[in-house]
C-alpha cells in the first residue's frame, strides 16, 4: 500500500500566496506540492492556485512519521474539520491538548487530525483505493472536497489522497493503517477516552474466526481524558483467510455490551 510517510499540512489558499511562499513556510518544495496535488494540466496550468483550495504540503517542520495536521483557515471551525475527516467534534478536540476551548479556534492554528495520506500509484482508482483500504467511499470524497486537482473518477500517479483513519467518539486507531499487514508483533496504537483506561481489542478474519482472542490494553489515562494506548499484538490462531479486521472497543460497567466499537480492515502474511 502507497502510504506517504512524512508529515503532510492541510493547508487553504488565501489572497497573495504562491506556491514558492507556500512552500517556504511549511519547509516543502513547489515540485512536491505540485505533484501532491496535480498542479499540471489537463488539471490546471503549472503553479496555478486559487484562494479557498485546499492543498497537501509534503513537509518536515515538525510532527512524526504519517501524521496529518490541518493548517486552521479564517473560515474553520473545529466542527467543520471534524465533519470532513468523519470524526466527531470530541475526539477531535480531545486529542488536541493545545486547544483550550473547542468553541475558538484561530487562523493559522495546527490541530493533529486523524488521517493518513495515501500516495496514487499507475491503475488506482478511488472504489479500488476504498476496498483496499476499508475506508468508506464517501468519507475519502468528503475529506478531499475543494482539494485541488481532486477528481473521483481520475487519479493521476503521485497524487496524493487524505484518507480519515478508523474512529469512534472515543477511539481513533492509529496503527495499523487501514490495509496495513498485521502478525505478531505487529503494534496496535490509538488514542480512547476509556472507562478506568481499559481498551479491548480482538482480531478475525473474514470468515469470523478468531485471530486474536479479546485481550485487554491499558492506555495512559482514564476518562474523560483522550490518552494514547498501545501494545503488540499477539495471534492465538492461524488466519483462515489473507485477511480480516482488527477491532477495538471497550465494554459497558453497566452491561458488559460493546461500546465505541471501530474496525480497521487488516491484511495477514
Amino acid at each position: 500500500m502507497a502510504v506517504s510517510e512524512i508529515t503532510q499540512y492541510v493547508y487553504t489558499v488565501q489572497p497573495g500566496d504562491t506556491l514558492y511562499s507556500i512552500a517556504n513556510r511549511f519547509d516543502s518544495t513547489v515540485p512536491a506540492i505540485e505533484q501532491a496535488n496535480s498542479l499540471y494540466p489537463p488539471f490546471t496550468d503549472p503553479g496555478l492556485i486559487f484562494p479557498g483550495q485546499l492543498l497537501i504540503i509534503p513537509g518536515g517542520r515538525f510532527g512524526f512519521q504519517y501524521e496529518v495536521y490541518d493548517v486552521v483557515s479564517p473560515s474553520d471551525t473545529l466542527f467543520s474539520i471534524a465533519q470532513r475527516f468523519s470524526v466527531s467534534t470530541d475526539l477531535l478536540f480531545g486529542i488536541n491538548s493545545q486547544i483550550a476551548n473547542r468553541n475558538f479556534i484561530y487562523a493559522n492554528q495546527v490541530i493533529w487530525v486523524p488521517a493518513f495520506v495515501y500516495e496514487v500509484s499507475t491503475g488506482d482508482s478511488l472504489s479500488e483505493i476504498s476496498s483496499e483500504t476499508g475506508v468508506p467511499l464517501d468519507a475519502i470524497i468528503r475529506a478531499n472536497q475543494r482539494r485541488a486537482g481532486f477528481s473521483p473518477d481520475v487519479l493521476y500517479l503521485g497524487y496524493r489522497l487524505l484518507m480519515p483513519l478508523p474512529a469512534s467518539r472515543n477511539i481513533v486507531v492509529l496503527r495499523p493503517l487501514p490495509g496495513d499487514i498485521l502478525q505478531t508483533g505487529s503494534l496496535i496504537q490509538g488514542m480512547a477516552r476509556a472507562f478506568e483506561a481499559n481498551v479491548l481489542y480482538t482480531i478475525l478474519d473474514t470468515q469470523g474466526n478468531a485471530v486474536s482472542k479479546e485481550k485487554s490494553i491499558t492506555a495512559k489515562a482514564a476518562g474523560p481524558e483522550y490518552a494514547a494506548f498501545s501494545t503488540n499484538v499477539q495471534f492465538d490462531f492461524k488466519p483462515a483467510t489473507p485477511t480480516g479486521e482488527l477491532r477495538v472497543y471497550t465494554r459497558s460497567a453497566d452491561d458488559g455490551s460493546i461500546q465505541d466499537l471501530v474496525s480497521v480492515k487488516v491484511r495477514f502474511e
